[in-house]
């Protein structure tokens, strides 16, 4: 029986002090991730006169484009068209991927262009509010604004959330299954079993939610441990070394390697050993399975150089397109995004409550 008691004795102190030292952080993380839920319809609306285009006509080729950034951000990494299925009366929207040298600052930029005149209507860093502050808000949620070390801080938030969830399960394990049938609830008698019947019940009902959330979270961001990651990013981005192909052509080449393809993002290569890439999902294909389908090109010669069909995937590579719009509530509709940005704040909650149980602990 000593053993025992000693035993929940140290899940429950690993418990409380994870919650403590990270409570926080997941409280930030929590409000900032169901913020981007609907990042595309609040950018939008906000910026609805800016990003609301006049049609005139037929778009510019592709390469229009490409040519402008590169030629106004003479050194990059790569760019991103984020949006090639936009509306006629949208505008295009790039991500721009930069590297000033300095583990301090995550070098996310944006770029928002007429589709027909290209003219740049919204140009800035993603560490900046120029570009608007859901923007901000996405590099907030990725790294805290603080660089590579915040994005490690953010990935290693992840796990010991992952091990809060797997203690407080082993602590709650003999309500779990009472909170679900609703035999135990919240006891209204004072500020003490308030805390703790919120912490006990939105504990267990969030826990296949935050187990997705935290562990999808983790997973994309793993590359955060990786040493040649960090060193890359200590080398300033060199100039900029152009496609000499037409992209517009590798576009079309690129809808040809794979009939039905619905594209959700195209790179544009400004440095050697970098493919023009088309990524999308295809027609009928689970909306859980993001993306997963492939075509590169080589934008110096115009070579094929890969072909990628989710459906010839191994079932791990399978799995792994579904941790985007599980992360994310990118998979289904307003009700199911709803869904994920009232659930997206039950970590904060978790954390306001359990701190509230350590105090009373503590006095």
């Amino acid at each position: 029986m000593k053993k025992i008691n000693l035993t929940r004795v140290l899940v429950f102190s690993i418990h409380s002090w994870l919650g403590l030292i990270t409570g926080l952080f997941l409280l930030l993380l929590g409000i900032s991730g169901s913020g981007l839920v609907f990042l595309k319809e609040i950018d939008q609306a906000v910026h609805a006169d800016l990003l609301t285009i006049n049609p005139r006509g037929k778009p510019l080729p592709l390469d229009s484009f490409y040519r402008k950034i590169t030629s106004s951000h003479p050194n990059l990494k790569g760019i991103a068209w984020l949006n090639p299925d936009a509306a006629p009366d949208k505008a295009y929207e790039f991500r721009l991927y930069q590297n000033d040298g300095k583990i301090s600052t995550y070098d996310l930029g944006m770029v928002s262009m007429n589709p027909y005149t290209g003219e740049i209507i919204r140009d800035g860093n993603l560490k900046d509010f120029n570009t608007g502050f859901i923007h901000w808000l996405i590099q907030f949620h990725w790294s805290f604004q603080l660089g590579l070390p915040g994005l490690l801080m953010a990935t290693v938030f992840g796990i010991t959330m992952l091990f809060s969830i797997l203690t407080g399960i082993i602590i709650y394990r003999r309500y779990i299954w009472k909170v679900l049938t609703f035999q135990v609830g919240i006891r209204w008698k004072n500020r003490s079993t308030i805390s703790s019947g919120f912490h006990r019940v939105v504990g267990v009902w969030a826990i296949a939610f935050n187990l997705i959330i935290f562990f999808t979270g983790f997973w994309m961001n793993m590359f955060a441990f990786d040493k040649t990651y960090w060193e890359k990013q200590t080398i300033p981005c060199p100039p900029n070394t152009l496609a000499v192909q037409s992209l517009e052509k590798l576009l079309s080449q690129a809808k040809g390697q794979l009939p039905g393809l619905i594209i959700h993002n195209v790179y544009l290569p400004t440095q050697p050993g970098s493919d023009f890439s088309v990524k999308g999902s295809m027609k009928d294909q689970n909306p859980l399975l993001y993306d997963g389908n492939s075509v590169s090109f080589n934008a110096i010669s115009g070579e094929l150089t890969d072909v990628k069909r989710l459906s010839e995937k191994n079932l791990w590579a399978q799995t792994e397109a579904t941790f985007f719009p599980l992360h994310t509530g990118s998979f289904g509709g307003v009700l199911i995004k709803t869904g994920y940005v009232i659930i997206g704040l039950l970590p904060g909650l978790l954390s306001i409550t359990g701190f509230l149980l350590w105090w009373r602990k503590l006095k």
